[in-house]
């Protein structure tokens, strides 16, 4: 089904290359804000206007900034951890 998004996304050239790089990803957070809009089949993706189709893919876009921003937020926080335990060892 989210397979079926994304080939509609680039069949309208509606992803950015970076996003075309990351498919599996944009197709895992496709499939998320499928299900959150009760969008479950190929049937009901084909018939979607272009522009549903349009938010959908700003939906997808905002899941994966928050995500990196979690990431980073993560890994930020592990580095101020290190530097933490080596100034307690020091």
């Amino acid at each position: 089904m989210s397979e079926f998004a994304y080939f509609r996304f680039m069949s309208n050239n509606m992803l950015t290359v970076e996003e075309q790089q990351h498919r599996e990803e944009i197709i895992t957070l496709t499939e998320q804000v499928l299900d959150a809009k009760g969008l479950e089949c190929d049937s009901k993706i084909s018939k979607i206007s272009q522009e549903q189709l349009r938010e959908i893919l700003e939906e997808v876009r905002r899941l994966r900034k928050r995500n990196k921003k979690k990431i980073e937020e993560g890994s930020e926080d592990n580095s101020k951890k290190e530097e933490l335990d080596i100034v307690a060892i020091g």
